[in-house]
């Protein structure tokens, strides 16, 4: 299976595409250097194989590394994800 996560910028989301086919998003809206995730969506036929947390570590991994935004989740799915991984408590805004 190949997995890949990329940042379209231009839509406001980070994405996953797996063997070629684009599996989902995590989408945000961007002001005043903070990103609000807002929605976060896998493709039924890719559910219950943990694409969307893998999908939002890679997001958080490429946000810290950037160090240009904070984060605030507004998506349940973001909210969740941030509480079972504190150790990404610095990106908060």
């Amino acid at each position: 299976m190949a997995e890949e996560f990329t940042h379209n910028r231009a839509a406001g989301q980070f994405e996953a595409t797996i063997d070629g086919a684009f599996a989902g998003e995590a989408h945000y809206v961007l002001s005043d250097g903070v990103a609000t995730f807002d929605h976060t969506e896998v493709r039924p036929e890719f559910g219950g194989r943990g694409v969307a947390g893998r999908l939002v570590r890679h997001a958080m991994d490429e946000v810290r590394a950037a160090g240009e935004w904070k984060v605030r989740p507004d998506c349940p799915y973001v909210v969740r994800w941030f509480a079972q991984n504190p150790e990404y408590s610095d990106l908060l805004a």
